[in-house]
């Protein structure tokens, strides 16, 4: 199990094709419910190159006005978010080693040409919940470091199927896509890549 940076591991195929054709068709009946939308930068409502949706009883959503935040509905329909398909709970029960389920599964779409500039996900409040993320279709240029956007960072080829688990030290790495190779996966049925990321958001309750 590679080691990009601290706390940051890479599963190099560990979705086979079966796997990721049943997860894409899956990943087709979310964005029936909660279309792909265009998220915008706070204060400036520069618009981001990927294309997004979300599932599970959150999602995360930005815009201009409000920012980065988490809501239970999405902001074009209003609608409640469907709900995170079972395959993808049952990866995080495999490989995230945190008891609570995750409440988040982002969607973004990347078509060519697009991009994530280096950025920590900490907009949530549990942070002892790893973040996982599945790499679908075409392969990207994907970049890691540290807790500090000037540590050295890594980069590596994340093909159709891979997985990366970042937790513990990794948990608030930098990391982000340089570039997107289109065509090098016929998983889709035009050139791109899916990239979903489960997340915890809220602490888990406790009984007393």
């Amino acid at each position: 199990m590679p080691i990009l940076t601290e706390g940051v591991r890479h599963l190099p195929g560990h979705l086979d094709r079966a796997a990721q054709e049943a997860l894409v068709e899956e990943i087709r009946t979310v964005v029936r419910e909660a279309p792909l939308f265009v998220p915008a930068m706070p204060r400036t409502g520069k618009e981001m190159s990927v294309r997004m949706t979300n599932c599970g009883v959150l999602g995360w959503v930005t815009d201009k006005e409000r920012g980065y935040r988490y809501q239970e509905t999405h902001p074009v329909t209003g609608a409640p978010w469907p709900p995170i398909p079972a395959r993808l709970i049952a990866l995080w029960d495999e490989v995230a080693g945190h008891a609570a389920a995750p409440e988040a599964c982002l969607v973004n779409f990347y078509g060519e040409g697009a991009k994530m500039g280096l950025h920590q996900d900490r907009d949530e409040q549990e942070f002892s919940a790893p973040v996982v993320s599945v790499s679908l279709g075409d392969t990207c240029l994907f970049r890691a470091g540290g807790p500090k956007r000037g540590d050295k960072t890594v980069s590596v080829k994340l093909q159709s199927g891979d997985v990366v688990v970042m937790g513990g030290a990794g948990r608030l790495a930098f990391h982000g896509v340089d570039r997107i190779y289109p065509g090098t996966s016929t998983l889709l049925k035009s050139p791109g890549r899916i990239n979903l990321t489960l997340r915890r958001v809220t602490p888990a309750v406790t009984a007393s």
